[in-house]
């Protein structure tokens, strides 16, 4: 298990309600029904064999985890009302309830950088009853860092409380899933696109085991997606991989790894990736133009027109670092990919510039504008005038 300790976030975003309320007696609340019924459990298991209290004793744990999570959902305080601290719970643990938000780093880095934060930072406003998980691969179960990390990205997610940051270790992840064979057979320095394939893999396997939404690390979230099982159209007929929604074990995804083996070529940029989920959607549906702001459904599978999170295509990605005279409303959108793939020459956002990025971060993550852009300038300016 990972040794990294997060700590409780000091922001007030954090400790309430969307609706401004604040959730602290709720949890009161509900930790003191925890406690008597746990209580009452331990009374009535004394004076019977060992094997009785450990039936009682897993009894009570079950019997109050599912009284906490439906109580939670109404309070709205779920990751404030944790029966544990957060660092003491596995990926599979936090998995396994569902509904989770999954973003993936398959770079080794350790150190987030301002986009990654804001698109984790955003989903955790969006989504505050959700978990948000980061899956890193430069984490290890022996990484130590904590909230005074000198990684400021890496320590401003940690304190947020529905944010989870774990080791991705692919080997585990593709157990039980026919990925697991090719993983074993690849050899990851022959491979040009291995990031971007192995991130491939490893999206479809978690949504498989596990269900939830997955997101790419440069997809800031405006807005709850309100469809289960859906793909993101980049244009029409035309899907990506970037952003998708599936309950657990669903035939697609399934469907989709079995085809990520049988057509593996790592060598051409998205076989694995939108162009895999395009091939499989179009063997089931009859894909047709959008006309106008409609998604199309098909087998049970929303297919969601490009302006849910394509608003600005790929062709005018730079678009977002742009001054705009007057800034799109993205009313008919539930996130936005920011395109990084295509961001060869590497502009950033910066404190000042009057971006569209820029009132983005301020207005979806700003935590992250404040600690990684503002003060991050600022600390740069100071280094600057000491060294004069």
């Amino acid at each position: 298990m990972i040794q990294t300790v997060w700590v409780s976030s000091s922001r007030s975003w954090a400790s309430r309600r969307p609706d401004g309320q604040r959730t602290s007696w709720k949890c009161g609340f509900i930790r003191t029904i925890i406690q008597h019924i746990c209580l009452r459990h331990r009374f009535k298991a004394q004076g019977k064999t060992r094997m009785l209290k450990k039936i009682h004793i897993c009894l009570c744990f079950f019997f109050v985890s599912g009284i906490l999570y439906e109580i939670s959902l109404l309070s709205g305080c779920f990751f404030s009302c944790l029966p544990m601290p957060k660092q003491f719970l596995t990926p599979e643990q936090v998995l396994s309830l569902g509904r989770s938000i999954i973003f993936l780093e398959t770079t080794e880095r350790l150190e987030p950088p301002p986009l990654v934060s804001c698109s984790v930072e955003s989903a955790a406003r969006i989504y505050q009853d959700r978990p948000i998980i980061l899956f890193m691969k430069g984490l290890t179960n022996d990484t130590v860092l904590d909230s005074n990390s000198s990684y400021t990205a890496f320590s401003l997610l940690s304190s947020m409380k529905n944010v989870f940051l774990f080791p991705l270790q692919m080997e585990n992840i593709f157990q039980e899933t026919p990925l697991l064979q090719w993983y074993n057979e690849v050899d990851p320095k022959e491979e040009k696109n291995w990031v971007h394939v192995s991130s491939d893999a490893s999206r479809l396997a978690l949504i498989w085991k596990y269900g939830g939404i997955y997101m790419d690390t440069d997809v800031i979230s405006i807005r709850p997606i309100p469809e289960g099982s859906f793909l993101a159209a980049q244009k029409s007929r035309f899907s990506s991989n970037g952003i998708f929604g599936f309950p657990a074990h669903h035939k697609f995804i399934w469907d989709c790894m079995e085809n990520f083996v049988l057509k593996y070529n790592g060598n051409i940029w998205g076989n694995q990736g939108p162009f895999l989920m395009t091939r499989m959607l179009k063997a089931i549906c009859n894909l047709t133009d959008f006309e106008g702001v409609e998604d199309h459904s098909c087998q049970n599978i929303s297919f969601l027109n490009p302006q849910r999170f394509y608003p600005i295509p790929y062709p005018a990605w730079s678009r977002y670092y742009d001054v705009w005279d007057k800034v799109p409303d993205f009313n008919h959108s539930y996130a936005l990919h920011l395109w990084n793939f295509m961001n060869r020459n590497r502009k950033t956002v910066v404190a000042g510039s009057n971006s569209l990025a820029e009132k983005l971060y301020k207005t979806y993550c700003p935590s992250t504008y404040e600690d990684l852009i503002q003060n991050a300038e600022l600390r740069v300016f100071t280094s600057y005038e000491d060294s004069v």
